[in-house]
């Protein structure tokens, strides 16, 4: 589905389930796309748990470039893109958002004006390579709701502390491409999306 914003159109790839126990709208960060085998890992844990998944290619990515502008214009895009997702399923089916490293970003600045029930985080990135001081934590504390942080030990951009979200998991061996064990992300995120399918926390 193409989506009209008013930072230029948008892509949205459905994957349906039939009465959905949860919608997760999924994005990619600031120079990939939505099959990224983490966003891919992901989306089928989800599916495994009865909830919809959209995943969301934003406006600057389908025009093809790398950098996503204002973040002021990039959260209004995104909350338009959800306006037309969730109208789809109904405000009953509970939204959980996220993405990855700069799609994490938005989705944790947008979650309280979204209604989003829950935040993942994947490869957030705490801040620039080799710049800690530059840190982006706010985003993670600011976001309003429950945030479940996934990134690499070995992630250039630093690993949120465990004080800063609901939850952090820590892959080892993993950069912030999060590629190197796409299941081990799946399996990460699955305990954490079981709670908004109403599966409890198995």
């Amino acid at each position: 589905m193409e989506i009209a914003t008013g930072a230029g159109p948008a892509e949205v790839t459905f994957d349906d389930v039939a009465g959905p126990a949860f919608l997760l709208v999924l994005t990619h960060g600031s120079n990939g796309g939505v099959d990224a085998p983490d966003l891919l890992a992901v989306r089928d844990t989800a599916l495994g748990l009865g909830g919809a998944v959209a995943r969301v290619l934003q406006p600057f990515r389908k025009a093809g470039r790398r950098a996503p502008g204002p973040a002021a214009a990039q959260d209004a895009a995104w909350l338009e893109i959800l306006k037309r997702v969730r109208g789809r399923y109904g405000d009953a089916v509970p939204l959980v958002q996220g993405g990855r490293s700069n799609g994490a970003r938005v989705a944790c600045r947008t979650a309280a004006e979204a209604g989003a029930t829950g935040v993942l985080a994947l490869a957030f990135p705490l801040h620039p390579p080799g710049r800690p001081e530059k840190t982006r934590v706010d985003e993670l504390r600011g976001a309003g709701t429950e945030v479940l942080v996934v990134n690499g030990d070995r992630d250039p951009f630093g690993v949120p502390d465990a004080a800063d979200a609901a939850a952090v998991v820590v892959l080892p061996g993993e950069r912030h491409d999060l590629n190197r064990a796409p299941d081990a992300v799946g399996a990460a995120v699955e305990p954490w999306l079981r709670r908004w399918g109403g599966l409890g926390a198995g």
